[in-house]
């Protein structure tokens, strides 16, 4: 979020402009528009002390109209935000406020709430963003203070709301959500005590904006889902690793494991090599115990490799295509995936599997190491179904694959 004296700025600058032509439109008297004109383009510079300096001129004037001490209130209140006297400020805008109307009243109401927010008074700050609301303004500035002034005060259930409501609504019109409004509703939600509606706002964060961070929030969270099944520990560290969320020594320890216990060496052995190329494994207290590991990968991937001809006969001969599909994914990360996806068709088309889904799955990533099948394993990803992690795990891997 911009800072509040940011915001201030970019509402000075704009309020100075306005009152520069509407001087000239009410025809004051030179000795009173010439100070003020100069004003104006002080502002403009980013001078405050000096724009005040002439407003002050202009106000020593004898005999001024009331039109004449509107103008110069004005310009006053933006010259002394401008120049840091806030309490200058906040006297001038409010002795503007019940003059003026329309746009001018919610410009004039704005400036308010910006000089209350510099005073930390959120209820006075509160109360202008109201006004100026109820005015029609309705500044994108504006919206952010109101955001911040939200969460200064604790109200986190109003920045959900408003934070949902602009998210909704860019939805709506079939636009991307902004990003801001995507983190803002995520943490107000996170501390409303929303966990469920925390995880669909970091899903929508995600699949709007696929950046590293996000994908490391939401991996993290996504293993502690309600019905996310143990089994698919690997398949949710696979995802870790390729989008550059895995790094820890333990990780890459737990990963290749999990890998060498799923029949995968293949896998293993690659995982373990990851981790001694980034400096993850090999080095500290547990250097031996790594190298014990990668030497089990190294030889459990030979043995593999002399077997798995066998084997794959021997579970194409099988009535269930469980085997075929097993089979199939330790060929594709052996780096043969054309082979492994002829095997896993054959596995899902063979039936009797005992859990189907987990097949497309495994279909899908295979897909995605072949350049032949790389277009249509997104199509496949996106159709694994169920609720016990399998579908969430396709739709994060047709996104990946997207990227």
């Amino acid at each position: 979020m911009m800072k509040i004296s940011t915001l201030a700025a970019a509402l000075l600058l704009a309020g100075a402009a306005g009152l520069s032509s509407t001087a000239h439109a009410q025809a004051l008297r030179p000795e009173v528009g010439k100070p003020l004109q100069q004003a104006s383009e002080l502002l403009k510079a980013g001078k405050g002390k000096e724009a005040l300096a002439k407003v002050r001129e202009a106000d020593g004037v004898a005999g001024k109209t009331a039109a004449e001490q509107l103008m110069i209130d004005r310009m006053k209140g933006s010259a002394a935000q401008r120049a840091g006297d806030n309490p200058a400020a906040i006297a001038a805008f409010e002795a503007v406020f019940p003059k003026v109307t329309g746009t001018d009243a919610a410009q004039v109401a704005e400036q308010l709430a910006f000089a209350y927010s510099t005073a930390k008074d959120w209820a006075k700050t509160g109360q202008w963003i109201q006004k100026a609301q109820s005015l029609g303004g309705n500044s994108a500035q504006l919206k952010q203070l109101q955001t911040y002034v939200q969460s200064q005060s604790g109200d986190f259930a109003a920045v959900a709301k408003e934070a949902g409501a602009a998210v909704a609504a860019a939805e709506q019109a079939g636009k991307r959500p902004e990003e801001g409004d995507l983190l803002r509703l995520a943490d107000a939600q996170a501390r409303t005590g929303n966990p469920a509606g925390q995880g669909a706002t970091l899903e929508k964060l995600l699949f709007s904006y696929p950046k590293k961070e996000y994908w490391a929030i939401y991996l993290g969270r996504l293993q502690r889902k309600s019905g996310f099944s143990d089994r698919f520990s690997l398949d949710l560290m696979r995802l870790k690793l390729a989008t550059g969320s895995l790094a820890k020594t333990d990780e890459f320890m737990e990963m290749s494991q999990l890998a060498l216990q799923a029949g995968l060496p293949a896998e293993g052995k690659a995982i373990v090599d990851k981790g001694f190329a980034t400096g993850a494994l090999g080095n500290g207290a547990e250097a031996e115990r790594h190298k014990r590991l990668r030497d089990l990968a190294n030889k459990q991937e030979a043995e593999a490799k002399q077997s798995i001809a066998t084997r794959a006969d021997a579970a194409a001969a099988a009535k269930e295509g469980n085997d075929l599909v097993q089979i199939g994914y330790a060929y594709a990360t052996m780096g043969q995936a054309e082979k492994g996806v002829t095997l896993i068709e054959q596995g899902i088309a063979k039936g009797n599997l005992k859990r189907p889904e987990d097949a497309k799955l495994k279909l899908g990533l295979a897909m995605l190491q072949s350049s032949k099948h790389k277009a249509k394993a997104v199509q496949v990803l996106r159709g694994v179904q169920g609720n016990d992690g399998a579908a969430d795990l396709g739709r994060l891997w047709a996104l990946y694959a997207q990227g």
